[in-house]
């Protein structure tokens, strides 16, 4: 894992997981945005890095990697708009804490609280629940540094604000980010065990609208959904108390961690204790690491319409998911005008993979997988494994287009595409001998 807090002049660093070893000649942590700006200009390849979380090479690169870690970190909050103006490299778990105290929440959290606001707007990366949009449907603006140096702000409403979200760091390097904020609230999260199969199929939405999130927890071995962690609201009416059983399965009698085998402590209060939103929604908590990062991750969406379909052909093929797979979760993610969320004009359902660390074992899964998946058109998460090709993935969003014209006109030369984006977004001016990467 990468200590942003120590001077780091060689590019041997590695991602979270370990699988990726970045090949930049430098690592750069800016201490003010003059200083990144400057290194920005004077370089011609070029990409941001945030807390290293992606499982591919989508933050790669040969030339210089920035870490905007080290930038002043502000927090300026606007109680009458309801919003929050924060450095890119915050994590979630140091901002949610100081809006919480203001009276305010964002509306939607990952699982890990780790990391950085930059890295999983840009990226996708999302919570869960039937209304809640990804974590990037909060910008309401954005600040960043262009390839020539110079500062762009877009906001909500403008022409290229909807490419510049979730935008895999193709455009610039993310300094300030404007997100929409709500009054704050608290949540009580239980855990079920053993919800029945034909249960879930047959009653897809009630399950997953049972609370304000909720995420299933699920092997592929066939049979019963092992765990469902529901994470509801507490109302005016106050705290609940769970019933012992639903939808035929059992509440669980203690707590519980999605990954066999690992400590529960490490996971967020559970049992139906009221809490504040930010540390309920997350799976894990900020002071703990929730693995050793011996894993691999992949991810799918489909529409939500097409996920009993899409659960069902899964299922057809858990024979060659389930001995390599740690732990499967299926969460829901409302829709959005974001040009490469994965939840672009539609609400989706994602259907998550924690992978033991075997990237020549699992490849061919996922092959299995997206093939399983195509009838739905399904769109995987870009910061983790996939090997969906570029012409497929250009028929899946409908701005494709639109988002390499935005990047050839907001960096002509190509400072910060690298081989991630190159098989993905590929240009004629990359020639034969560009880098390929999964």
């Amino acid at each position: 894992m990468i200590d942003h807090s120590a001077p780091a002049p060689s590019a041997r660093q590695t991602n979270w997981a370990g699988n990726v070893t970045f090949g930049a000649r430098r690592l750069h942590t800016p201490t003010s945005v003059a200083e990144l700006r400057a290194v920005v200009a004077a370089g011609t390849a070029v990409r941001a890095l945030g807390t290293g979380h992606s499982f591919n090479t989508v933050a790669d690169t040969r030339g210089d990697l920035i870490s905007v870690a080290g930038l002043p970190r502000t927090i300026e909050i606007d109680r009458q708009a309801r919003t929050a103006t924060v450095s890119a490299g915050l994590r979630f778990g140091e901002l949610t804490g100081t809006l919480h105290r203001s009276g305010l929440a964002l509306h939607n959290l990952g699982s890990l609280p780790h990391i950085s606001l930059a890295g999983a707007c840009a990226t996708g990366t999302h919570g869960s629940g039937v209304a809640n949009r990804s974590l990037a449907g909060a910008v309401r603006a954005l600040e960043f540094v262009t390839a020539d140096g110079a500062i762009l702000v877009l906001e909500r409403g403008d022409a290229d604000f909807p490419g510049a979200v979730v935008s895999l760091g193709a455009l610039g390097v993310v300094t300030r980010l404007t997100l929409d904020l709500v009054p704050a609230f608290d949540v009580q999260q239980w855990v079920y065990e053993g919800l029945p199969q034909e249960q879930l199929l047959g009653r897809f939405d009630e399950v997953m609208s049972a609370a304000y999130s909720v995420s299933l927890f699920t092997a592929w071995r066939g049979g019963p959904v092992d765990q469902v962690w529901l994470k509801q609201r507490v109302g005016q009416e106050g705290p609940r108390i769970a019933p012992s059983r639903w939808l035929g399965a059992t509440l669980a009698d203690r707590p519980r961690h999605p990954v066999p085998g690992m400590p529960a402590e490490h996971t967020t209060q559970q049992q139906g204790v009221p809490g504040p939103w930010h540390a309920r929604l997350p799976h894990f908590r900020l002071e703990f690491t929730p693995s050793n990062g011996d894993e691999l991750q992949s991810e799918y969406f489909v529409a939500r319409h097409d996920a009993v379909a899409a659960y069902e052909a899964l299922d057809r093929i858990k024979e060659r998911i389930a001995p390599l797979l740690q732990i499967g979760e299926i969460r829901t993610v409302a829709g959005d005008d974001l040009w490469l969320s994965p939840a672009q004009g539609t609400d989706a359902v994602a259907f998550h993979f924690t992978w033991v660390p075997d990237t020549a074992a699992v490849l061919p899964v996922l092959g299995a997988i997206e093939e399983a998946l195509a009838p739905f058109g399904a769109r995987p998460h870009w910061g983790k494994v996939f090997t969906t090709p570029s012409s497929t993935l250009r028929g899946l969003y409908r701005h494709y287009a639109d988002f390499e014209r935005l990047t050839a006109r907001l960096d002509p030369t190509g400072t910060f595409r690298n081989a991630f984006l190159q098989q993905h977004f590929p240009r004629a001016a990359d020639g034969p001998d560009a880098e390929r990467t999964g």
